[in-house]
């Protein structure tokens, strides 16, 4: 009886182990958008049981992430400019709302931390653009939008959010990262919205992150 609860408890830890093994190599460019896999090779991949890899399976073909295609097998999620159009309306819909509120909610401790990790970039920048630091920026730059996110404590929009952000960063690494020309631009139009944010002028933070939005939209699809 007790052999057969421990199970129980391993199965959920084993599925989660084998999302976040799949999004973990989705991200780092293992897997490749349109790219075609087995589950054999997502088993060797991720170095988990095949038992997890069939259970990992609907999830992320619910979520969008995969596909099954007739004859062929499990594609990797195809980026087109109805997957850019429809990831970048949905994130806006939802920051959009939650950046309102968080102009409300935020501690000045937090914008104080947020604004020194943008101002730490910017200055580090003007000494010299490297890989290390594009990738520190990358990271700041999602956090920031995570953050605001996750200040609405509600873990339904949390999750559906962190969904839509896989499909974005695909979308980023696919067609534009942040590149040595579009780092200073993009802390930039981060510290407009924390400008924004520390006015406590919830229609001007609004109106900053539409306008970052819509060009991280527009550098996808290649305007």
């Amino acid at each position: 009886m007790s052999h057969r609860l421990g199970d129980e408890r391993e199965t959920p830890k084993l599925r989660e182990r084998a999302y976040d093994a799949f999004t973990e190599r989705l991200l780092a460019r293992d897997l490749r958008p349109g790219q075609f896999i087995s589950q054999r090779e997502l088993v060797e991949l991720t170095g988990l049981p095949l038992g997890a890899i069939r259970e990992l399976i609907p999830r992320i073909e619910a979520e969008g992430l995969i596909r099954t295609v007739p004859q062929r097998g499990m594609q990797i999620a195809h980026i087109d400019l109805t997957l850019i159009r429809d990831a970048f309306q949905f994130r806006l819909f939802m920051e959009k709302e939650a950046v309102a509120l968080f102009t409300v909610t935020a501690s000045d401790d937090t914008l104080r931390e947020l604004r020194h990790a943008h101002e730490d970039i910017l200055a580090r920048a003007r000494q010299g653009i490297t890989p290390a630091l594009v990738a520190e920026a990358q990271a700041i730059d999602w956090g920031l939008h995570d953050t605001i996110v996750d200040a609405l404590g509600n873990e339904i929009i949390s999750n559906a959010y962190r969904v839509n952000s896989i499909k974005i960063r695909l979308i980023r690494e696919e067609r534009v990262r942040i590149l040595d020309n579009l780092l200073v631009s993009v802390m930039e139009e981060h510290l407009a919205i924390l400008d924004a944010f520390e006015a406590r002028d919830a229609a001007a933070a609004v109106k900053a992150v539409e306008h970052h939005i819509g060009r991280s939209r527009a550098r996808a699809i290649g305007i």
